[in-house]
């Protein structure tokens, strides 16, 4: 079921994954809704949510859309049912400019679409590990990229940050301040 609540002067809406494509052809093919443009979709990680208390699906996917015979704008929020391999259904059939939006919620969140026909990385190398969106995700990351000038190429090596002081060290002259 679908179900729409007033927030921010916009309209949200929440629905099951499976029932996804479904309720997205009917928000563009009715004519009393007409939401026939998609502004955008991303993904969302709610692990740590409200401090540990949300007890949900981890992730989902939301899409945003316009309908602009009635200048009205909704968010449709879809959960993944596995915490593990998050997987929802693609959007293409409905609107083909959700191609590069999915494939980028798979590439930073780890998502699956299942039935898009090209899922693979878009912003991240292709050898990189992991996804970098999810909260739990290594802020440092796993592998750092340099160009090394001995073998004149990039080479790829484990993370190593040394620890810097992040208080900046002041150091005034005689008399500052004083109007001399």
């Amino acid at each position: 079921m679908v179900q729409a609540v007033r927030w921010d002067a916009e309209e949200k809406s929440e629905t099951e994954g499976i029932r996804l494509p479904t309720v997205l052809r009917m928000l563009r093919d009715r004519p009393e809704l007409r939401f026939e443009t998609l502004i955008d979709v991303c993904g969302m990680d709610y692990s740590g949510h409200g401090n540990g208390t949300w007890d949900g699906p981890r992730y989902a996917v939301v899409y945003h859309l316009l309908s602009l015979a009635h200048n009205w704008r909704l968010r449709v929020r879809a959960f993944a049912a596995d915490d593990d391999f998050p997987v929802v259904p693609s959007a293409i059939d409905v609107w083909p400019a959700a191609n590069w939006f999915e494939r980028e919620a798979f590439d930073l969140f780890g998502i699956v679409f299942e039935g898009h026909p090209d899922l693979r990385r878009i912003l991240t190398d292709y050898g990189f590990v992991g996804h970098p969106f999810r909260k739990d995700f290594p802020i440092s990351g796993h592998v750092e990229m340099r160009y090394d000038p001995e073998q004149r190429r990039v080479i790829y090596q484990p993370v190593s940050i040394e620890p810097r002081e992040i208080v900046p060290r002041v150091i005034r002259e005689e008399g500052y301040g004083q109007g001399r």
